[in-house]
């Protein structure tokens, strides 16, 4: 489907989604299919109202083996880190490697740890689960926006001993790679394609999230954190307080 079908979509309800995690039938493949991974019962209803509500096709399986089975028929994947069963970091670990399929996490713990873990094991997004209905739709919105329109980057840069290669998305460091998820990725070559100015927070959400909802900021931190980690060095990635990053050097 389209951008502009998903879109077109938005603003409608159809009553007759299932709870189950069956996500094929003709009415709903007409629709953004969304599937709901969350084991407390009462939080996985109130999260299938306000996305059904949002026209969105809504479902859900309560436990991490059921994700596994199902998510292939989802169009994006909201999955709560605390599972009955498996490691929810672990179920994101396997969508991620069957596909690109959008995946945004849901952690009880507001800690830079947790989101970098989630981030660093393939999600698209990391949020609280005590987020607002406004913020959460917001953040699906935008991770659709970019799955199905943004133009993946093909310059090829070198800054010293790093190298990126926009079409195959490889980085390496003193010739050895470095794996970096997609956003991270997307971060580190807005930063490297243009390394003698400060690219601001608000430029960065807009152009890497697709959003430019003030909450969110914190997931550039989280991303520019992790990027130190991999390049080996703070150095790589400038902080201008008060205003955004820089590309430095190693």
């Amino acid at each position: 489907m389209t951008l502009g079908g998903h879109v077109a979509w938005l603003g409608r309800r159809d009553a007759a989604d299932s709870a189950g995690p069956q996500l094929s039938t003709v009415t709903e493949a007409l629709k953004v299919r969304v599937l709901v991974v969350e084991g407390d019962a009462a939080a996985a209803e109130e999260r299938l109202r306000y996305l059904r509500r949002h026209g969105y096709s809504a479902t859900s399986v309560e436990t991490g083996e059921e994700a596994l089975r199902v998510h292939q028929h989802a169009d994006l994947v909201v999955l709560d880190l605390d599972l009955p069963d498996i490691d929810g970091l672990e179920v994101c670990r396997a969508i991620r490697e069957a596909g690109d399929k959008p995946v945004i996490t849901v952690t009880a713990r507001d800690t830079e740890l947790d989101r970098v873990l989630a981030l660093q094991a393939g999600a698209d997004d990391c949020v609280l689960a005590s987020c607002g209905v406004r913020e959460m739709t917001a953040r699906i919105e935008a991770v659709l926006r970019r799955a199905h329109a943004r133009p993946e980057p093909t310059r090829s840069i070198s800054i010293g001993p790093l190298q990126l290669d926009g079409k195959t998305r490889e980085v390496r460091l003193h010739g050895g790679r470095v794996s970096l998820t997609g956003k991270e990725f997307e971060l580190l070559h807005i930063l490297a394609a243009d390394p003698e100015n400060v690219i601001s927070r608000k430029e960065l959400m807009d152009r890497v999230w697709d959003t430019s909802w003030a909450d969110s900021s914190r997931t550039i931190d989280t991303h520019v954190s992790s990027l130190r980690a991999k390049l080996g060095a703070s150095s790589w990635v400038i902080t201008i307080r008060g205003v955004g990053y820089r590309m430095g050097h190693g």
